[in-house]
């Protein structure tokens, strides 16, 4: 809610998507203070091809050509590598990287088939980077989501769209905010892993998704802009 809040504050129109039923979406976006005249919400699983390709015709039947796709879907489910279940893998690669190149593909098509040289920005995460104890699907499931952006960088660079990745830190805000209030170990690594010791808050990272849409990122492709109070800057023993 707060990337949504802060991009349309300064213009956008966006089509938003979850799974929640539209009447929950709605409230939360207007619990938020977002502007309900700049969104426009379409309910959907993002891992399924109808749902994306839904959400596409409806993004350009209400604000016309799409200019910019935020890849922003996520789930983590803890435990040791060891003991995790295919199962779970294979969920968390369905939500984190199945949905980012179904939703990549099908914006650069739309964006191509509009003559826009639009870009797609993934929300990847510091820890694609380094591994962080108790959440492995998850952490490869980002670095895979970094390579599936270069690669959409490199191959769409010739018609002018762009590709890259926004990775955040420890954010005090769902998943990662509920296990820091609720596991004494996940807290007390998290206080030592982030340089500049405090949980990141989300409206930093909308700053960050604010200057990747702007015109200051112009020149940026195939980047990721990490942006996490210095976790990736070592690995924590």
């Amino acid at each position: 809610m707060h990337i949504v809040k802060k991009l349309t504050d300064h213009g956008a129109r966006m089509t938003v998507n979850d799974i929640l039923e539209p009447n929950e979406a709605q409230q939360h976006l207007q619990t938020a203070g977002v502007n309900m005249a700049a969104v426009h919400y379409v309910q959907g699983d993002l891992t399924q091809p109808e749902a994306v390709n839904h959400l596409i015709t409806e993004a350009r039947a209400t604000f016309g050509p799409i200019h910019i796709a935020l890849c922003h879907v996520g789930v983590v489910l803890p435990g040791p590598l060891i003991d995790a279940s295919l199962a779970n893998w294979e969920q968390t690669y369905a939500v984190n990287a199945r949905s980012a190149f179904l939703l990549g593909q099908a914006a650069a098509r739309a964006m191509l088939a509009d003559g826009v040289q639009g870009q797609l920005i993934f929300t990847s995460s510091w820890v694609a980077q380094v591994p962080w104890p108790e959440i492995g699907p998850y952490s490869s499931s980002k670095a895979a989501m970094n390579q599936l952006m270069r690669t959409f960088a490199r191959e769409l660079a010739p018609q002018g769209i762009r590709a890259n990745a926004i990775a955040p830190g420890i954010v005090g805000v769902g998943m990662a905010k509920r296990q820091w209030d609720t596991d004494p170990s996940y807290q007390a690594r998290a206080r030592k892993a982030i340089p500049l010791g405090f949980l990141q808050s989300p409206e930093t990272v909308a700053d960050a998704f604010l200057c990747m849409c702007s015109p200051a990122s112009a020149y940026m492709t195939g980047s990721v802009l990490t942006v996490d109070g210095g976790g990736s800057l070592y690995s924590m023993d």
